[in-house]
């Protein structure tokens, strides 16, 4: 029997089972980010927020000038933070300017074997400025948690999990992404008890 407390899942989706009903995560998929002993840290990748990206970028007083994402949505990446902005990215490459792998922006999380996440303005500005990172989801809040947790919950059968892909975050519509991660294992929701805990 494997340990949960042993796993790591960064880069990894958490899909909400069915018989999960709380408001926040019901039919959520979870980008995790972060994933250790101390605790977990994620972005709900398909809840849209109310508000586009061209609305985003308007009440943090910079334009948009990357045609391609400003009738983008918002995620409700989560209930912790919901005020803050996190940018979930395509990994960049070496600053051109002093050639080295030094982050680009001033707060980056590399995510091992995966997406960088962003929490500097500095990767707004750039995208302001019709530059920044190919491929972005912008979510306002994470989900996030504490010691043991999320192992406690896995053990209840309240989360699938399966590797992430960036495909699914990035060029599926939001709405198609609780399907489309489902579609990684091999399953589709109608195959899953909503009694979730009671296989």
């Amino acid at each position: 029997m494997t340990d949960c407390a042993s796993i790591d899942l960064k880069h990894h989706f958490l899909i909400a089972m069915p018989g999960l009903e709380d408001e926040t995560f019901a039919r959520t998929v979870v980008y995790l980010c972060e994933h250790s002993e101390r605790g977990a840290m994620g972005l709900i990748i398909n809840k849209p927020a109310e508000i586009s990206m061209r609305v985003l970028f308007d009440k943090v007083d910079l334009p948009l000038l990357r045609v391609d994402l400003v009738e983008n949505a918002v995620a409700q990446g989560g209930p912790v933070q919901t005020e803050r902005g996190f940018v979930l990215h395509d990994p960049v490459r070496m600053d051109p300017v002093t050639d080295d792998n030094s982050p680009i922006y001033a707060s980056t999380l590399k995510v091992p074997g995966g997406l960088e996440m962003t929490t500097s303005r500095d990767v707004l500005e750039a995208l302001s400025s019709g530059a920044g990172p190919r491929r972005v989801l912008i979510s306002l809040g994470c989900s996030s948690w504490g010691e043991g947790q999320l192992e406690s919950e896995l053990g209840e059968n309240t989360w699938l999990t399966v590797p992430a892909s960036a495909e699914v975050i990035f060029e599926v519509p939001m709405a198609q992404r609780y399907e489309r991660a489902l579609d990684l294992l091999g399953l589709k929701s109608w195959m899953l008890s909503p009694d979730a805990g009671h296989a």
